[in-house]
């Protein structure tokens, strides 16, 4: 693991932004870091980037617990790097804003020059090199932030929402920077994002994040709602537009519902379940994602299921078809 957190809390001014038990980072993947704003997403990219120091917990980098005291982190913030949301570039040329780690670190002219190109042909902008960094896009701007953040060359590298003020060209240029990092130069990556979609594609493990907290589902299945007790004294939870599930807990009154998309089953026939938490439906969005199928279904609220393609495709399913959705008791989390 090329990072182990345990019990890590991050509090200001008595609120607590981070609260998480355990979340580990294989070396040499991509770990996408979904959430809501204010999940605590931007916080813990602090923490893994050694620029802020944890409330409380243990943080171990290559099998090391980090000390956070003291004058200890220097040689760690070399080897890990953050790139901002909004990245700033100096108000020189594109080449030299990449430049400038090389030269901190004195390499000789001829070699940086070499570095500068290469990193610049890999995030597409080596037309750009004599232009002025201040005058480019957004988008522009996050692949020479990027660009320079290789040159210090890391062994992790932390993107936070890396494609969420580009337009749709910069958006598909940095995803392919993001796999092309992580494939050819073998370096450990950490994304946040709101997109799931964007999430499944590049990641090969995801992380929702919801008030601070590890939350086992996706969250695009997390609704607002109500328990009650029926008529038969069972007790019901009525979500947004109506959706009612019936559920064992011991929390009464207003809840956050979430329903795990991996574990929602899916049929063309509703003979197939039990009545409880079973719902008729139709598919208005299908994406593929690694070895899966995402269905969006609507069923009063748009309900995302995640099907086997060995699945998906004994059931040929199509955008419009009626389906049935059912919801089983261990898919449901109440918090």
């Amino acid at each position: 693991m090329v990072y182990e957190l345990r019990n890590i809390t991050k509090t200001f001014e008595q609120r607590t932004v981070l609260n998480l038990e355990r979340l580990s980072v294989k070396k040499g993947k991509i770990l996408g870091l979904l959430g809501p704003n204010g999940a605590g997403k931007t916080t813990l990219l602090e923490i893994m980037a050694f620029l802020s120091s944890p409330t409380s917990g243990g943080m171990w980098f290559n099998q090391q617990k980090v000390d956070f005291t003291g004058g200890k982190l220097k040689d760690l913030r070399r080897r890990v790097v953050l790139v901002q949301q909004d990245s700033i570039l100096f108000s020189t040329s594109v080449s030299n804003n990449v430049d400038f780690p090389l030269r901190i670190r004195k390499a000789p002219k001829a070699k940086r020059e070499q570095i500068v190109g290469e990193l610049l042909d890999m995030v597409g902008m080596r037309d750009f090199g004599h232009a002025p960094a201040h005058k480019l896009s957004s988008g522009e701007t996050q692949r020479v932030a990027i660009a320079r953040a290789l040159a210090c060359f890391p062994e992790v590298i932390l993107l936070d929402e890396p494609t969420a003020n580009v337009d749709v060209e910069n958006q598909i240029a940095i995803e392919r920077i993001i796999r092309e990092i992580n494939r050819t130069k073998g370096i450990s990556v950490v994304f946040t994002t709101h997109n799931m979609i964007q999430a499944s594609r590049l990641a090969d493990e995801t992380v929702f994040l919801y008030e601070g907290k590890v939350a086992r589902s996706i969250y695009e299945n997390i609704f607002s709602g109500r328990i009650q007790t029926d008529e038969s004294g069972r007790q019901l939870c009525v979500a947004q537009n109506g959706l009612r599930l019936h559920v064992q807990h011991d929390k009464s009154g207003p809840v956050r519902i979430s329903i795990d998309p991996a574990i929602v089953e899916i049929s063309r026939n509703g003979n197939e379940f039990s009545e409880d938490n079973t719902f008729k439906g139709r598919l208005i969005q299908l994406t593929d994602e690694q070895g899966r199928v995402r269905a969006l279904v609507d069923v009063g609220v748009p309900l995302s299921v995640l099907i086997p393609k060995e699945v998906f495709r004994s059931l040929g399913l199509g955008i419009g078809d009626d389906v049935w959705l059912n919801c089983p008791a261990k898919s449901i989390e109440i918090f």
